[in-house]
């Protein structure tokens, strides 16, 4: 089974861009070949993502905000973060500790973070970030560095692996979906995998799935013919492994997906598969290799099973509007005089944006995870979803 990437849809490549991406092609090109024709398509998304200098999140092209590829919620507006931190003010006050964030794209939510938690006097010990790309983290430092006061900045220390234990709270915003999936497909009662090969170009090729674990967890679901989705063992292995360093604390996980009823509805046929470049939302994983953003939803219900079975508590699971009108981004938004309309309307609108069922209010989720925690999370107190995981 083969397709043909289509790209005439979307803007074109300058040079500088296509050489870059080229160098990438080859690379994966050439992988392909040594595996004998076949990779899988979570072996793809990692070169295609993280390759050293090459992959998208590892070169040195703009990903966030206006002038790139698409925008995440501390981008929109600054009460993303002040709201967050309400959250995890509230769990320092009790466990003290520190902040371990994952992959903190431009920073600006880390800037936000230990603005706010200076603010509530919940200044944590350390502000960690592990960031993979060494492009991002020299920006988050120049960003953090230019914006913050010496006294904050210094809580800063990047990481290039997880600590070995922890106290306090680990934040992963939008990070679970950009982990590799494998894509997996139901046909004639039996389960392929849909991986890539190269004929001329990148090809999607399906095999018979090899490793039948991938699928234990929906292979009893009433699936139509023909159906095709993502599993992500990778991601429950990040959850296994913030469960073993976690020594008491919280993971919040806000990120777009659904419950694993939901995920794998019989009508969810194509799978969740997304792109995003130069804020052009395709389907096409195989186009622009190293330029564009390659993402799937999350199943939650995956990751608070594995937390569950590696000693975390699930304690929260709820939208995302929810959860920010709970720690008070309506609250934070009345600070602002309505007078200052220069300042208050388009902090309306961002507000919006983030709260509409439309926009992001009710796609996106947050997860929460906890160790040795008693108390009832603010972010959860109106509108718990749990029992639908």
């Amino acid at each position: 089974m083969t397709a043909q990437p289509n790209s005439s849809r979307l803007p074109a490549l300058d040079a500088a861009a296509q050489q870059h991406s080229d160098t990438l092609l080859a690379h994966i090109q050439q992988q392909v070949q040594q595996q004998g024709g076949w990779i899988s398509f979570a072996d793809y998304m990692q070169m295609a993502l993280y390759t050293p200098h090459l992959g998208y999140y590892s070169g040195e092209a703009n990903k966030f905000g206006r002038g790139g590829d698409f925008v995440t919620a501390p981008e929109i507006s600054p009460l993303f973060s002040q709201a967050l931190a309400n959250q995890v003010a509230q769990v320092l006050q009790t466990t003290a500790g520190h902040v371990l964030e994952l992959g903190a794209g431009t920073g600006k939510l880390a800037a936000g973070l230990l603005l706010r938690l200076a603010e509530l006097e919940q200044i944590p010990q350390h502000y960690y970030i592990l960031e993979v790309s060494a492009n991002l983290r020299h920006r988050q430092q120049e960003y953090l560095q230019g914006i913050l006061p010496v006294a904050l900045y210094s809580r800063l220390q990047w990481l290039d692996t997880l600590p070995e234990t922890l106290t306090g709270v680990v934040v992963g915003n939008e990070v679970l979906d950009a982990i590799p999936v494998h894509v997996v497909e139901w046909r004639a009662g039996q389960w392929l995998e849909r991986g890539i090969g190269f004929d001329q170009q990148l090809v999607w090729q399906t095999q018979l799935l090899q490793d039948l674990s991938l699928v234990a967890a929906i292979d009893t679901l009433p699936l139509p013919d023909g159906y095709v989705t993502e599993v992500c063992p990778a991601a429950q292995g990040l959850i296994a492994s913030l469960a073993t360093m976690l020594t008491r604390g919280l993971i919040l996980m806000p990120d777009y997906g659904f419950a694993a009823s939901e995920y794998y509805h019989p009508q969810r046929a194509q799978g969740t598969l997304m792109c995003h470049y130069q804020h052009y939302a395709h389907d096409d994983p195989l186009i622009y290799p190293g330029l564009q953003d390659i993402t799937a939803h999350v199943d939650f219900t995956a990751m608070a099973e594995t937390a569950l079975a590696n000693g975390l508590d699930c304690a929260g699971y709820t939208n995302q509007a929810q959860f920010l009108i709970n720690c008070g981004i309506l609250q934070l938004l009345q600070q602002v005089p309505p007078e200052e309309s220069a300042r208050y309307l388009p902090m309306v609108a961002a507000v919006q944006k983030l709260l509409s069922p439309a926009e992001m209010g009710e796609l996106f989720k947050v997860l929460a995870l906890s160790k040795g925690l008693a108390l009832p999370l603010m972010g959860f107190l109106q509108g718990d979803k749990r029992h639908q995981l």
